[in-house]
């Protein structure tokens, strides 16, 4: 007998998403099969969604851990996610920076096994952040895929316009990088994703606590819905926020100021972001760059743009391939400001007073493609480095000095140099394996007009859903700074005949990951040439000198075990779950050198040893308490020291109260120079979220 189908629907076939977030829209009223599915994000950039919730069987891995695996990450040119791509790129979560006893990006960064962070100031005021026993100044750091290091220093690299709460996640790639990002990620990079609110909201914070701090963050997100379409069209985000604090030891005081705005806008066939940010921060720089100066000063400005487009030109087409074509831009740009007083308030040339102007502005450009051999990406990016300083640079003709705002002073230095990287790479996924191959050709106007060749070559394994085998070798150069290069003052010397370093670097690991446990072996062997480092040639030295310092090589391991241990004791209903994470990282440093060296300022003080141990409970109700313990042992005459931290919160659905204590032991340590760091800091405060 024939049935009548009274309700007959048209069945919707997926098999991979689009890169809109909304795009479940598009199945209202319809029957849906799901085949692969995955969310992509856009490429080196931000996520605007997560997929639908799965069906979990007890025995299989986590909701969130499925989440991480299905946003794409910047392990690789074309567009992979965090299961697709041949490294492992370790993901820093919103949960995982909530859970935090951290103030700023470069505390939680503290807490990643094979990152080292060595702090001069709080609050992020002068960090140095460095990969597997590198230098700061060999890390790419981006934000939202764009790039912010400085020709002038590393020093002020992590000079965010972002603060935790603005942080969707951290994504932290270990290891020579430069056929992804270029010349700047020589030991490796890290990428800043913002968070991209899908719904109209306020959120306020406010803090307090030892030593004069206290500060604010306020933000507003609007998002516009096309009611026609029913789709998400335009966001934009606006966030500001200030703190100040006494500094907790002599002439460390400080004063931060930050605001961020972002926006997307999406169509038919393309999307547009962009973000805007301004850092501005004055802090007592106490013996920061040397101990025979223990009142220093400094100001530093950021401002930063960026307009990026991911075009689809064929995304309605029939035909596969061209359906999946995906065209990348960005232009991109910031100045950085930087005023220094070697004895703060003694002005002048003759008292070591500087100023500093750089300007690095560029565009970039990205192809990517699926086909039948694999997934293809070719790409170039061209960026442009220019200093006015008083002090770096090449002497410019008395016609052409510039006047510095605000002061009698002028830029009577200049220096000029042009970025030119050209990218292919090929991806080719079968089932579990995955083999990742690229080339890089840089140009860079300091050196000569040559191209130079940096190849690398990535491998994964997936047997099945708990293990991942990988294997990498890959190539990078680093030219030096303008600081390595120019400069002269009491305390420092430069050099402007060193060569630009060159590594090679190689790095095996495996992953293992079942139901509330994830754990992950890796060792890494980096052979480096040239290296760049700041010396004392003898003991009678006065001055650290910028040299060559010869061949270096990094060895060693990390170990790092995620457990949650309420779903391993089959609590699957709690609210609040006990997370516990360990981490051990280990590295041996061999130095070849026919130079003349008493002491080294970076490069040879690298730690040795590094231990990291976070645990997350609820307490009652809605109260919480996180807790981390960090032990390290620096080379080059530091002392081994160990570190407590703790954090109690109260969250309620739209609110949140806390009580965070950074060093409860109150132990005084050293992480660079003669720079003490405080004691016991205690911070309280609250935030709020309005829905509009």
């Amino acid at each position: 007998m024939k049935k009548h189908v009274f309700n007959k629907r048209s069945a919707l076939v997926f098999k991979q998403f689009n890169r809109k977030g909304y795009s479940l829209f598009a199945a209202l009223g319809k029957e849906v099969l799901i085949g692969v599915l995955s969310v992509p994000t856009l490429a080196f950039a931000k996520a605007d969604g997560i997929s639908t919730r799965p069906i979990v069987a007890p025995d299989s891995i986590s909701f969130e851990e499925q989440r991480i695996d299905e946003v794409q990450i910047m392990g690789s040119r074309a567009p992979l996610t965090a299961l697709q791509s041949a490294k492992i790129v370790e993901v820093i979560s919103r949960d995982d920076i909530q859970r935090a006893e951290a103030q700023t990006i470069n505390d939680v960064l503290k807490l990643a096994t094979g990152v080292d962070v060595r702090q001069r100031g709080g609050f992020g005021v002068q960090t140095d952040i460095s990969i597997n026993g590198g230098t700061f100044d060999q890390i790419a750091i981006l934000l939202n895929g764009m790039p912010l290091s400085s020709p002038q220093t590393g020093h002020t690299a992590a000079d965010f316009p972002v603060s935790l709460s603005d942080i969707e996640r951290i994504e932290v790639l270990e290891g020579a990088s430069a056929r992804i990002f270029g010349a700047t990620a020589f030991s490796g990079a890290i990428n800043i994703v913002t968070k991209a609110d899908n719904q109209s909201n306020v959120r306020v914070s406010a803090e307090g606590g030892s030593f004069g701090t206290f500060g604010g963050d306020a933000a507003v997100t609007w998002a516009g819905l096309d009611n026609r379409k029913r789709s998400l069209a335009t966001r934009h985000q606006l966030s500001g926020g200030y703190v100040q604090s006494d500094g907790g030891t002599d002439n460390s005081d400080f004063k931060k100021r930050r605001a961020f705005y972002q926006g997307t806008l999406a169509a038919q066939g393309i999307d547009l972001d962009w973000q805007a940010g301004i850092s501005s921060q004055d802090f007592g720089a106490n013996t920061f760059y040397s101990a025979k100066f223990p009142n220093q000063y400094e100001e530093t400005r950021r401002y930063m743009a960026s307009v990026g487009a991911s075009i689809r030109p064929f995304e309605s087409s029939d035909n596969r391939f061209l359906s999946r074509l995906e065209l990348r831009s960005m232009l991109y740009g910031h100045r950085d400001l930087d005023h220094f007083q070697l004895t703060r308030g003694s002005e002048g040339a003759a008292a070591g007073e500087n100023y500093h102007r750089t300007d690095v502005y560029g565009a970039s450009l990205n192809l990517n493609f699926d086909w039948a051999a694999g997934k293809t990406a070719v790409g170039a990016d061209v960026h442009r480095e220019h200093i006015l300083s008083t002090t770096y640079g090449e002497m410019l003709d008395e016609s052409q000095w510039k006047d510095i705002r605000g002061t009698d002073r002028q830029y009577i230095r200049e220096g000029n140099r042009t970025n030119t990287s050209l990218f292919v790479e090929h991806n080719i996924i079968l089932g579990g394996f995955t083999l990742s191959a690229g080339l890089l050709a840089n140009r860079n106007t300091w050196l000569d007009e040559s191209f130079r060749l940096y190849p690398g070559i990535d491998l994964s394994y997936r047997p099945d859903d708990h293990w991942k085998l990988y294997a990498s070798w890959n190539k990078a150069l680093r030219v030096p700074t303008y600081t390595d290069l120019f400069t002269n003052n009491p305390a420092q010397q430069g050099d402007l005949n060193l060569k630009p370093e060159r590594n090679s670097t190689f790095k095996v690991g495996t992953r293992f990951r079942t139901h509330g446990f994830e754990a992950m072996v890796s060792g890494f062997y980096s052979h480096g040439t040239n290296m760049i480092d700041w010396v004392y040639e003898t003991a009678a030295s006065t001055k650290y000198h910028a040299m060559n310092i010869g061949k270096l090589d990094n060895m060693g391991f990390n170990v790092e075990t995620t457990a949650n241990l309420t779903s391993l004791l089959g609590h699957h209903s709690a609210t609040v779950p006990v997370l516990l994470k360990l981490g051990y990282a280990y590295i041996h440093q061999k130095h070849e050198t026919d130079r003349e060296i008493y002491r080294s300022l970076y490069a040879l003080e690298y730690l040795r040893h590094k231990f990291v141990a976070e645990l997350s409970h609820p307490i009652v109700s809605r109260l919480s308490a996180s807790w981390a313990f960090r032990w390290q042992q620096r080379m080059n005459g530091y002392a081994p020291y160990g570190k407590l931290d703790g954090k109690l919160v109260w969250t309620a659905p739209s609110w949140q109260l806390y009580v965070k204590a950074d060093n409860i032991t109150c132990h005084r340590y050293y992480d660079l120079g003669a720079v003490l760091q405080p004691g016991l800091w205690i911070m309280a405060g609250g935030n709020i979220k309005i829905k509009l």
